[in-house]
């Protein structure tokens, strides 16, 4: 693509007032009114009258900046361009949001967090973000936690953590199933220099409550985490709230002992990074090899406050960067990776465990889309004021996830936020008046209009129409 010859000289002035950059709001914003995001913030928050005044409109057009791209307080006046003002209301200034958000206490964060569960389960309710309630595949639930870089001396709770990074820590639980990409369904804002598992059982306890109050209640549910999160703690609450768990094991004496006990002909070969399928035999030819043990986690509590269930033990030959000096070894050693799980093994057996604790890392991509977009920043010096960023972040990242759904587009269902908001947001579009009623002209030939317009048809009831 270059610049046109035949129209070598080209002019450009901000002139146009009928002009919206990220059109794709109208039927979001549908949606999160279909879900009662407003309603819920007005009957939650309870932020100062002089700071808190219309609280649902100011929570709403922060979620609905963060989903077309904002990712600072200034970045908010993209809501207020163009003919923004006809087909929106309660669009505030930067200064407004900014000035709403620092008056948040640690208790208003609690109430937006209220708000942003009831909101997940309102958008699960309206759309297939939670999966179809027909479904009957197990629950993912995972956790983890991120350091998010920040600069300044003034913001508060700002440290370096086990990264080595200066920043604060975000606590996320999502929730996932074979069908359904992961949606967030609780968060937390640390200070940076926290220990990951700090707080997390109380998490796990929001989310599986989320969970049985949801279309998801009575599947099985199983939670994954790293070594970080491997505690008596956490996995007696996940437990007493009715998951199992599948969670990376520190390798402390107790698990050397189990994985030294495993019998030599207990390991099994499974596809990993470069196997090779044997069609002749029906095995995978690879060096990685599973197994696994009766293992009784937390033997340092009394005997009925240990949890018993399985350890299962990946091993990978240890290469030798030295091998080429001299002589080599005689006999291969090993590299272990053991995860601790409850699961019985006739739901899941020693390979399928071993995948389905590996497919834990998904959680990592949500940690990346949340930095790619509204968590490029923390703005704000005030700590409380970040958390509610944080949640706000959370809230315009499942309403987007949900809009996919709608559109029942495979390139989209499963996309990151950035792509479902370069092809259903960020559309723009010239606003024309004819008796009374406001209509929409989108580019032509825009490469994802049917599923703009499904998720349009989908949400914006005919009383409300601008098309």
């Amino acid at each position: 693509m270059q610049l046109s010859h035949t129209r070598p000289v080209v002019s450009a002035t901000f002139d146009e007032p009928n002009l919206v950059s990220a059109a794709g709001l109208v039927p979001l914003m549908a949606l999160a009114r279909r879900a009662g995001l407003r309603e819920l913030a007005d009957e939650r928050l309870s932020v100062p009258t002089d700071k808190g005044a219309n609280a649902g409109l100011k929570l709403s057009s922060l979620v609905a900046g963060m989903a077309a791209g904002a990712d600072s307080i200034d970045d908010m006046a993209l809501l207020r361009h163009g003919a923004m003002g006809k087909i929106f209301t309660g669009a505030y200034a930067p200064s407004t949001l900014g000035s709403f958000l620092r008056a948040f206490t640690f208790g208003h964060v609690r109430q937006v967090d209220a708000v942003a569960s009831r909101f997940l389960l309102a958008l699960g309710e309206h759309t297939d973000v939670l999966g179809d309630a027909q479904d009957t595949a197990r629950v993912m639930v995972d956790l983890d936690d991120t350091i998010i870089e920040v600069h300044g001396y003034q913001k508060q709770g700002a440290a370096f953590g086990y990264s080595g990074v200066r920043g604060l820590n975000a606590l996320l639980a999502t929730i996932s199933t074979d069908q359904v990409a992961p949606v967030i369904a609780a968060q937390r804002l640390r200070k940076g220099s926290v220990g990951s598992p700090r707080g997390a059982a109380r998490l796990a306890t929001d989310t599986l409550a989320l969970i049985r109050r949801s279309r998801l209640a009575g599947r099985d549910v199983l939670m994954r985490a790293d070594s970080a999160f491997y505690s008596h703690t956490l996995v007696t609450a996940a437990l007493k709230a009715g998951a199992n768990v599948s969670i990376t094991a520190r390798m402390d004496p107790a698990v050397k002992r189990a994985i030294a006990s495993i019998p030599a002909d207990a390991w099994t070969t499974i596809k990993y990074t470069d196997a090779i399928y044997d069609e002749a035999t029906s095995t995978w030819v690879s060096k990685a090899q599973v197994a696994e043990i009766p293992f009784t986690a937390f033997t340092s509590k009394k005997k009925s406050e240990q949890i018993p269930g399985r350890l299962v033990v990946r091993r990978i030959p240890d290469l030798n960067p030295k091998k080429g000096d001299g002589q080599e070894t005689l006999f291969e050693t090993w590299r272990f990776h053991a995860f601790f799980t409850t699961t019985p093994a006739d739901r899941l057996d020693t390979v399928a465990a071993d995948q389905t604790h590996r497919a834990h890392a998904i959680i990592e991509n949500v940690h990346a889309d949340l930095k790619a977009s509204a968590l490029a920043h923390l703005p704000s010096g005030v700590f409380t004021a970040n958390a509610a960023w944080l949640i706000c972040a959370v809230m315009a990242f499942n309403l987007t996830r949900a809009a996919a759904t709608v559109t029942t587009a495979p390139s989209l269902v499963r996309a990151t936020t950035a792509t479902i908001r370069r092809k259903l947001i960020n559309v723009p579009a010239r606003i024309a008046t004819s008796a009374r009623r406001l209509r929409l002209h989108l580019p032509t030939a825009w490469p994802w209009h049917n599923a703009w317009t499904t998720l349009y048809d989908a949400v914006v009831p005919n009383s409300a129409r601008v098309t």
